[in-house]
């Protein structure tokens, strides 16, 4: 009998008594008396991947696998343990049982595995409402990573899936937003759903737009899950892009959804304050570098605020580090000498273009001129 005749077999009796679970048993039992480990750890992977293995798991994990469980892949021992722990009662049961994999997995060569179980422990806390345990969890699974030299993609995968829930269960939206990205960074995203995708997409984006130190959005702009954002949540996606190049008119355009959504309209004095700021570092950055000594009036020109504030506005672009430069507060000028790199949309790249054809233009000019200037210099 091979796995798919044993997947076969689950499939028409869910409920299979633990003799005729036995029968199955010894199927994998003669890999088993063999000691192929390594043939016999893929066979339960395979087996348990099969949906009509679900209800059989963990019994079948308990009668069996556990009986060699020292023997084989420690990481893949416990993606067999999460998949096992599906089938418990509830989520107290489910605690219990990773609790017991993570310390069965807590050796000194298999440290990864004891990560990977960990995390999983904490995912359950989170559920649980134990957040102060879940974070407990997190900075031990997080300390043990930091001392790995590497470690399979999936189980950072895990760390950060279960940190971003956690930091969102908080409300720490600049934690979630990093660690929500460093997730997908280790996953390819087409193995989550299009619902799940637009679902990650929605809340990365809500995160950037009422984090208060989120000034930025160049990571999520340039991954393709935010084409997931279509349909009733496209607007959001173009707020995130009207953000990133300060264009104040698309995003009044658009801000009757923040007005219709609670989370954004509870932070809406903050998101407008951010557009500000991102329409700041904008007019700064449009600017060749020996033009960037701008007035008060030519800042509220372009940033729509008012005279009076714009020397708000700009320390606190100066605080931030979005700009760096000296303001005279009596000639009511400012003087940039530096704006944070930003990611540009095709228009900025074109605008970058010809400010470089201008430069080139400049650099052959001068070089024109010293050349005529100096002839009798260079002359042989």
């Amino acid at each position: 009998m091979n796995v798919d005749t044993i997947a076969d077999f689950l499939a028409e009796q869910q409920d299979a008594t633990p003799e005729e679970l036995q029968s199955i048993v010894i199927q994998f039992e003669n890999l088993w008396e063999r000691k192929l480990w390594h043939q016999l750890t893929d066979a339960l992977v395979q087996f348990f991947e099969h949906p009509a293995s679900e209800p059989q798991r963990l019994q079948f994990y308990k009668i069996f696998i556990l009986k060699f469980a020292d023997k084989i892949n420690q990481l893949k021992l416990v993606d067999l343990g999460l998949k096992a722990a599906v089938a418990c009662r509830d989520s107290e049961e489910r605690l219990t049982f990773l609790q017991d994999l993570a310390k069965k997995v807590d050796n000194e060569n298999s440290q990864d595995a004891f990560v990977y179980a960990t995390v999983a422990v904490a995912s359950i806390n989170i559920e649980c409402q134990d957040l102060d345990g879940a974070r407990k969890d997190l900075d031990n699974a997080e300390k043990i990573l930091e001392g790995f030299d590497s470690v399979e993609t999936k189980v950072h995968a895990a760390f950060y899936q279960t940190n971003a829930g956690y930091f969102q269960v908080k409300q720490e939206f600049a934690s979630y937003y990093r660690n929500a990205l460093l997730y997908l960074a280790c996953i390819d995203i087409r193995v989550l759903t299009l619902d799940e995708q637009k679902a990650r997409a929605y809340e990365l984006g809500m995160a950037a737009l009422v984090s208060d130190s989120i000034y930025n959005f160049g990571e999520l702009l340039q991954h393709p899950i935010l084409a997931a954002l279509t349909g009733e949540v496209a607007w959001l996606r173009e707020l995130l892009l009207a953000f990133n190049r300060g264009d104040l008119g698309a995003y009044d355009v658009l801000s009757g959804h923040i007005a219709s959504n609670a989370l954004l309209k509870e932070h809406s004095t903050e998101i407008r304050q951010k557009t500000y700021l991102a329409a700041l570092t904008e007019a700064v950055f449009r600017r060749p570098p020996h033009q960037r000594a701008m007035s008060f009036g030519q800042i509220s020109a372009d940033t729509k605020v008012k005279t009076d504030e714009i020397e708000h506005l700009v320390m606190k672009a100066l605080s931030l580090g979005l700009v760096r430069g000296t303001i005279d507060e009596v000639g009511e000028l400012v003087n940039f000498t530096w704006v944070q790199p930003r990611v540009l949309d095709m228009t900025q790249i074109a605008s970058m273009g010809a400010r470089l054809g201008e430069w080139g233009e400049n650099v052959n000019k001068l070089g024109n001129w010293i050349e005529a200037t100096g002839q009798d210099i260079w002359a042989p």
